[in-house]
């Protein structure tokens, strides 16, 4: 099994490919060692010294540090990653994932159905490829609010990319927003 791994824009944070699907569906964000309680790859990433998040995407696992140096800290995560696919094991030991609750107001349903179809078709699939995730929390008063995972969570260059990049596209299809917030 060769596993890539790749830098992300977040400094703290490397992006791991085992080169098979990671999860099949959505994303997974686990910030502390008592959210990897689901997944005993998690557990095992969470073991080593130094990582102090753990995110799994579609063929991809985002793996943030605390400290340390990435060169000491690549091969004991390399390895867990390995174990874990060579073992068979689940990647979950639930099948649930949390899911946070949406808010926005019933008139504005067509306006937030736009700003979710560009979320999902342009810039969740840039972010993926830093590592990360991006997913709609809620739309009032024309603030969109987005909650950032994996390498996108505490990434110095967030603030730009929400900013610059996602408020000025959301703009620009949908002229009713006037700024984009993390949560």
């Amino acid at each position: 099994m060769f596993i890539q791994t790749e830098a992300t824009p977040n400094p703290a944070t490397m992006k791991f490919l085992p080169g098979r699907a990671v999860l099949e569906t959505g994303t997974l964000d686990m910030a502390t060692r008592e959210a990897a309680a689901q997944s005993p790859l998690a557990e095992k990433l969470f073991g080593i010294p130094n990582v102090g998040g753990v995110f799994f995407g579609s063929d991809f696992i985002s793996v943030t540090k605390t400290d340390g140096e990435w060169q000491q800290m690549k091969p004991a995560i390399l390895g867990a990653i390995m174990e874990h696919y060579m073992s068979g094991a689940p990647l979950l030991t639930s099948c649930e994932q949390a899911t946070d609750d949406e808010f926005f107001d019933a008139k504005d349903a067509d306006t937030v159905a736009t700003i979710k179809d560009l979320i999902e078709t342009r810039v969740r699939p840039a972010v993926a490829g830093d590592g990360g995730d991006i997913t709609f929390k809620g739309y009032k008063e024309g603030v969109v609010f987005l909650h950032m995972k994996g390498a996108c969570s505490g990434c110095p260059s967030s603030t730009a990319t929400l900013k610059h990049g996602i408020q000025n596209l959301l703009h620009h299809f949908v002229p009713d927003v006037v700024e984009v917030r993390p949560v």
